[in-house]
């Protein structure tokens, strides 16, 4: 088990929740936040990949499928009662999807990904904020996407990352009364496995993908979790309800296209 966060540290003394921890932008959020002194709690449906993370980080592995209500209370509960109150939730547990046509996308696919990243982060939140409000203190981080806050062919996830930046910043104004903070992460195109398998698969273009950030590449997972370190601790005290764009200049270079892209200074 890490040791306690030391008082010079910006993270809170007590238990970093991160669902999904098991790979991608989780695994990143939960070593940082060990690295930082945190004591971490990696929950995700994956049992064996979580425990894996957490022995790498001296934290602990929990079982956790957000696709089910009950599940969530369970696992809310057992960390609270097994490993200690819980000071920041980092509710990065998702699924992707393809980028099919309304009519060739299943329904079963929309609902998959709509019950997981959007309904999924409502019920972590929803759970794991009741010991946050009965101690008064707590930080929410949710992690949404670039996609909610643009047009893309992605009829599931797009609205499902919307509604996770809409759903933190209901709570934000719900709990911040309480002393409860909640944000979200919109991260850009992040070289996490799952896209590096959509990649390979041919699933997505890397060209386009990098090309159309300002920064011209990929945002990596560590990248992400340094959003989350300052989120989750006192440098942003004053901080709730605002979603944070990690994408390497893609929202703000993406209508530069329209007159031939961005361009190198001469």
């Amino acid at each position: 088990m890490s040791a306690p966060a030391p008082a010079s540290s910006p993270l809170p003394a007590g238990i970093h929740v991160v669902t999904g921890g098991a790979s991608g932008i989780g695994a990143a959020c939960a070593r940082a936040l060990a690295a930082a002194g945190a004591r971490v709690a990696v929950a995700d449906r994956d049992l064996a990949r979580a425990e894996a993370v957490a022995q790498e980080i001296g934290g602990r592995a929990f079982a956790l499928d957000v696709a089910h209500e009950e599940d969530v209370e369970r696992c809310a509960a057992a960390i609270e009662a097994e490993f200690g109150p819980v000071d920041v939730l980092v509710n990065s547990a998702g699924i992707l999807q393809v980028p099919l046509r309304p009519h060739d996308l299943p329904m079963e696919a929309w609902d998959a990904v709509i019950n997981i990243d959007q309904r999924g982060t409502y019920l972590g939140c929803r759970a794991f904020a009741r010991g946050m409000l009965k101690r008064r203190a707590g930080s929410i981080i949710n992690i949404a996407s670039i996609t909610g806050s643009r047009s893309v062919p992605m009829h599931a996830y797009a609205p499902a990352k919307a509604a996770v930046i809409a759903i933190s910043r209901c709570l934000a104004a719900e709990w911040g009364p309480a002393g409860v903070r909640v944000n979200s992460i919109s991260p850009g195109y992040t070289l996490t496995p799952a896209l590096q398998a959509a990649i390979d698969k041919g699933e997505r273009d890397v060209s386009n993908l990098a090309g159309n950030a300002a920064l011209n590449r990929l945002v990596l997972p560590e990248e992400v979790a340094d959003a989350v370190i300052f989120l989750a601790g006192r440098t942003s005290s004053a901080i709730t309800g605002i979603d944070l764009p990690v994408d390497c200049g893609w929202l703000v270079a993406t209508t530069w296209h329209t007159y031939g892209g961005t361009r190198l200074p001469e």
